[in-house]
């Protein structure tokens, strides 16, 4: 195997690894990987639904853009604006 062909064989191990499960903290050992089984109890506990729903791009960048702002998760936000939507009903 030529030189080239083992630095690109090194890099697509190395992509492999950060686009992997668990690798949000590649390179910061210290981070803690919840599964998706134990992250749905914690959302269960919490009292927490998925719910998927399908909006407009201008308003997705909108809340995005509140989201950053506030620097809080989008979730977060979105449930916000829903409550204060529906208050004000």
């Amino acid at each position: 195997m030529k030189k080239t062909g083992m630095a690109k064989s090194d890099a697509k191990k190395l992509m492999g690894k950060m686009l992997a499960p668990g690798a949000a903290g590649f390179g910061n050992t210290d981070t803690v990987v919840v599964d998706k089984r134990e992250q749905r109890r914690r959302d269960q506990a919490l009292g927490l639904v998925p719910f998927a729903v399908k909006l407009n791009s201008e308003l997705v960048a909108q809340l995005q853009a509140l989201a950053k702002d506030g620097g809080k998760d989008l979730n977060e936000v979105v449930a916000d604006v829903l409550a204060r939507g529906l208050a004000a009903q």
